[in-house]
């Protein structure tokens, strides 16, 4: 039996991404947030045997990069098609064949009357993105880097990587949205790097930062080299090369909007400074990150700077006192304790991750094991890609008598 050209269009949709259904299955999840579809529905989508919810045509029209508003359209049709089963399974097989789909042969003006055919027309003429479509995109590219608070490197990366194929197969028809798409892209890419890298794809993370920057390049955005370089400072080769890649992303998000991001790097920079014995250099640098966030709102400034909360702000200046074993470090500690409160937050871990290499190597060794336990148990509960390395740092600084607990921590961040 000839399927329905909804069916057909879903179809080609798929294919127009070069997904399997399995690959479909999996995009459609990371648009929604969830695992509710399979391959066998989509494959039941593609056969005509289910229509998608509109709901869940929403999140089609993500994961495949085009409007939403076409693909309800199509829907309906193909649910009053169903409805009317004298006129969907009697339709003439010539006529069928008339109605060529995406990726066949042009579509002739009679199937560009019917509803679908319009669709199918308009796609293969490269169609605009309507604003709907391009603001989901948008948002949900900075949806994740607020859920890479709060999620695994394992289980965010499909999630990612299937947003940035997303907006991949939306750019070609993105028109007068193609910057703010392409920011997104690069935002969503240095995501990718980032998760990459947690994971030990180095090469994979290198190719995804150099994305980003091209994605800055075009777009004139240096807000989005400054945040491939400030992920990819993590793993640079030297302390110098470390620092050098700081200080340009330091210059590049000077200006009116960009006082999170700047805060963030000046923070990094501090980070390394105080790495690398620029004792001087480090407390300037976080005077100024400070400074800077004074005048920051994270929540409204570019998308990926979410992660930049207070929280974090408490972190780096705890990694930067604890390493120079600096007097402040006390004061700094109570306060960012006082600031997590009694229900600890997503971006805590980091903190308290930070709070129990700053105490430890500051030398207050009772108070800094306690607080590694309470970011072990926190880790695990609320896994994320810094959690590993802090891990990391904090066995080592345990003394000899904390080995179980040095042990545990290895085994986490493994």
């Amino acid at each position: 039996m000839t399927a329905d050209p909804f069916a057909e269009l879903l179809r080609q949709l798929r294919r127009n991404v070069d997904r399997s259904q399995d690959q479909q299955a999996d995009a459609i999840n990371a648009a929604s947030g969830r695992a509710t579809v399979t391959r066998r529905e989509v494959s039941r989508y593609e056969c005509g045997e289910n229509i998608p919810t509109d709901h869940t045509l929403g999140h089609i029209a993500v994961a495949c990069g085009v409007p939403l508003e076409p693909l309800l359209l199509e829907a309906k049709a193909a649910r009053l098609r169903r409805k009317k089963k004298d006129e969907a399974e009697g339709e003439d097989p010539e006529e069928v064949k008339r109605r060529t789909l995406l990726g066949g042969a042009v579509v002739g003006a009679a199937a560009a009357a019917e509803p679908w055919g319009r669709l199918a027309y308009a796609l293969s003429k490269g169609a605009r993105i309507d604003p709907e479509s391009a603001s989901v995109l948008i948002d949900h590219a900075a949806e994740l880097h607020v859920d890479e608070l709060s999620e695994s490197a394992r289980s965010l990366q499909n999630r990612v990587e299937s947003h940035l194929d997303a907006i991949t197969a939306a750019l070609p028809r993105a028109g007068v949205h193609e910057r703010a798409l392409t920011i997104a892209a690069g935002e969503t890419a240095a995501l990718a790097g980032w998760v990459a890298w947690d994971l030990a794809e180095h090469d994979k993370a290198a190719a995804y930062y150099r994305v980003t920057s091209e994605c800055a390049k075009k777009t004139g955005h240096p807000p989005l080299r400054a945040l491939a370089l400030g992920y990819a400072s993590y793993g640079a080769a030297t302390p110098s090369k470390a620092l050098e890649m700081l200080s340009q992303a330091a210059q590049d998000v000077r200006g009116h909007g960009n006082a999170t991001a700047a805060a963030w790097a000046l923070g990094r920079y501090a980070e390394e400074a105080a790495q690398s014995g620029d004792d001087l250099g480090a407390l300037r640098a976080l005077e100024q990150a400070r400074f800077a966030y004074d005048f920051a709102n994270h929540t409204s400034e570019q998308a990926w700077v979410r992660f930049v909360t207070p929280y974090r702000m408490d972190s780096l200046a705890l990694s930067v006192y604890g390493e120079l074993k600096r007097q402040e470090l006390t004061v700094a500690a109570d306060s960012a304790v006082e600031r997590l409160g009694e229900e600890l937050p997503d971006s805590g871990v980091v903190v308290l991750g930070d709070l129990a290499s700053a105490l430890l190597r500051g030398g207050d060794v009772d108070r800094g094991a306690y607080v590694a336990r309470q970011f072990a148990a926190a880790a695990e509960a609320k896994p994320n890609t810094m959690g590993r390395q802090r891990a990391q740092n904090i066995a080592a600084w345990l003394p000899d008598t904390e080995r179980d607990l040095a042990g545990h921590l290895l085994t986490f961040a493994s």
